[in-house]
């Protein structure tokens, strides 16, 4: 990725995996980059980041979103990533 905003290295969650953006009449794909991180001074939350490469977007410029959890929060998505998971495993050994 081209001008990366995100620092990508050996310790990201995820890089590298099937993105898209949508928008008010536009809609693309790309490679995207997914990482989980907390401060390593005195946590006190957890940064969900997703930059998409913008070398394949022609809609969007160049840009990285970040989302602020508190612990509890974090939890509760990692519940929900569970759950869907289980779904999807399910249908899939159906």
């Amino acid at each position: 990725m081209v001008d990366r905003i995100l620092k990508v290295n050996a310790y990201t969650t995820f890089d590298l995996l099937d993105g898209a953006v949508e928008g008010h009449g536009f809609d693309e794909e790309a490679l995207a980059v997914l990482n989980v991180t907390a401060p390593r001074k005195n946590p006190d939350h957890v940064e969900l980041q997703l930059e998409m490469d913008n070398t394949d977007l022609e809609a969007v410029e160049a840009h990285a979103d970040k989302v602020t959890l508190s612990a509890a929060q974090a939890r509760e998505l990692a519940g929900e990533l569970e759950r869907y998971a289980g779904k999807v495993e399910d249908a899939q050994g159906e």
